[in-house]
């Protein structure tokens, strides 16, 4: 099996390929949040320090010691965005949230800290495998509200993290998303299913919020599962 990656960055587009014979892939996306300071800094600093402690862990993790090992990164990594905020009023309760496939141990995982969200498009149907960490998931509202509930810094005293293995919802031909509420806030999953089964890559939904609008920061990654 071979997912074939392709993100729309700040600096342009990225674009590989990777075998699932290899032993294992970390594919992240973090939103830093509008309304708190310094929340681009948040985003990059998280998104390092787990590209660094991700290539650190051993290959062959099981079901249980990959998420403990995630759930203790989260500790640290939160202890350290709130100590740059204490020691720097320019960085006081910046945040960000996460969301992120994995495959370690022969298994593939999906992570999420906050409302950027992880979407699989199988023989048609799009489904949203994450969960928002926000006060209208809570509410039990279907509208999405901008504000969360959870993230990473941020203010928040006790973040948490949802962490499942998704290696039986992973097939051939399938499509998946990982995308910030910059697109979804201002594009509707019909319209993403739409331009997902038409082949449209990750330029052209960002393109899709800009042109509706595009108030806030757009981050998209769409992987194909080929054979």
């Amino acid at each position: 099996m071979i997912l074939v990656k392709e993100s729309f960055l700040r600096n342009g587009k990225d674009h590989y390929e990777f075998d699932a014979d290899e032993k294992k892939m970390l594919i992240a996306l973090a939103d830093g949040m509008g309304g708190h300071n310094s929340g681009e800094v948040a985003s990059s600093d998280v998104l390092h320090n787990l590209r660094y402690y991700f290539n650190d862990l051993p290959d062959n993790l099981s079901t249980t010691a990959f998420p403990n090992a995630i759930y203790g990164w989260l500790t640290s990594i939160c202890r350290t965005i709130d100590s740059k905020g204490h020691s720097d009023p320019m960085y006081l309760n910046m945040g960000t949230t996460l969301v992120s496939l994995v495959y370690i141990g022969g298994e593939f995982y999906w992570m999420n800290c906050g409302d950027s969200r992880f979407y699989r498009l199988h023989n048609g149907v799009l489904t949203q495998l994450t969960t928002d960490h926000s006060l209208s998931q809570m509410m039990g509202s279907k509208e999405h509200s901008s504000l969360i509930v959870n993230c990473i810094g941020g203010g928040c005293k006790e973040s948490y993290i949802d962490i499942e293995k998704c290696t039986d919802q992973i097939e051939v031909g399938d499509v998946l998303l990982l995308c910030s509420d910059g697109l979804t806030d201002m594009v509707d999953d019909e319209t993403i299913k739409g331009q997902l089964a038409a082949g449209f890559d990750a330029d052209a939904l960002c393109q899709l919020a800009d042109d509706a609008g595009g108030y806030d920061n757009v981050s998209v990654i769409v992987i194909h599962v080929e054979e």
